[in-house]
């Protein structure tokens, strides 16, 4: 995996993100409730979706938001979405894209990037705390709420 590199998310390679396959056990991860219920009313232009390519296969996705009027603190400037293929993972490219995100934060003048999600045997918890996020709440449906300050 020494040839990782990002492309914004396009029409061409919407479709190999969307088969990106998971391993058993964590379909039920992929994107926390809080989530669903903050995009019905996040505008689209504060959106930073990017691809993780391998050479020219995709191997990942990461989706994360900028928008410093939203009203809940952990949506100014969170990872919303982050999916590495089943054979990818443990490969450096979900660390990869998460860093490539900071970077894009810190850009921004971002001091604080928060990501939610929920506990469970498979889910991403571990990942998140090994790239450096610390768990500093939770929300009202449960899920954790992480951040790293940058």
């Amino acid at each position: 995996m020494s040839h990782l590199r990002l492309e914004e998310l396009s029409a061409s390679t919407i479709v190999h993100v969307n088969s990106l396959g998971l391993k058993p056990g964590q379909e039920q991860f992929v994107s926390p409730v809080s989530y669903a219920a903050a995009a019905a009313v996040t505008p689209v232009h504060t959106a930073w979706q990017r691809v993780v390519l391998d050479d020219d296969r995709v191997v990942g996705f990461i989706h994360g938001n900028f928008d410093p009027d939203a009203l809940q603190e952990e949506f100014k400037a969170a990872l919303w979405r982050i999916n590495v293929d089943a054979e990818a993972q443990g490969q450096g490219v979900g660390r990869f894209a998460v860093e490539a995100l900071i970077e894009e934060a810190r850009r921004r003048g971002v001091e604080r990037l928060t990501v939610l999600w929920e506990r469970g045997e498979d889910g991403p918890e571990q990942f998140f705390l090994r790239i450096g996020f610390k768990q500093v709440g939770e929300t009202e449906y449960g899920e954790v709420i992480g951040a790293i300050d940058l």
